[in-house]
């Protein structure tokens, strides 16, 4: 039975999603700093502007996902609080 044309728009969004994805936290932030280095030089074509708004919002979400991932994971290591740091 053949793929319905939904099922591929969906296949292919997510295969882009995927590709586009950075592989960690460190370069998605790599790649938010150069956005930002090529936005503030305010060189770019309306469009080209709008797209790479458009991807560092991406990123952005991609790295406060993370954080939030690893604040998790922290707080089930400390009992799901955060201990104040001790200064010894």
């Amino acid at each position: 039975m053949p793929a319905s044309s939904g099922s591929k728009s969906t296949t292919k969004a997510s295969a882009k999603a995927a590709q586009d994805a950075p592989e960690n936290y460190d370069a998605a932030l790599r790649e938010l700093e150069e956005l930002v280095s090529q936005l503030d030089a305010g060189q770019l074509p309306l469009e080209e502007l709008l797209g790479r708004y458009r991807r560092g919002a991406e990123l952005l979400n991609f790295c406060r996902g993370r954080l939030e991932a690893v604040e998790q994971q922290i707080k089930v290591l400390e009992g799901d609080s955060l201990q104040p740091w001790e200064d010894d």
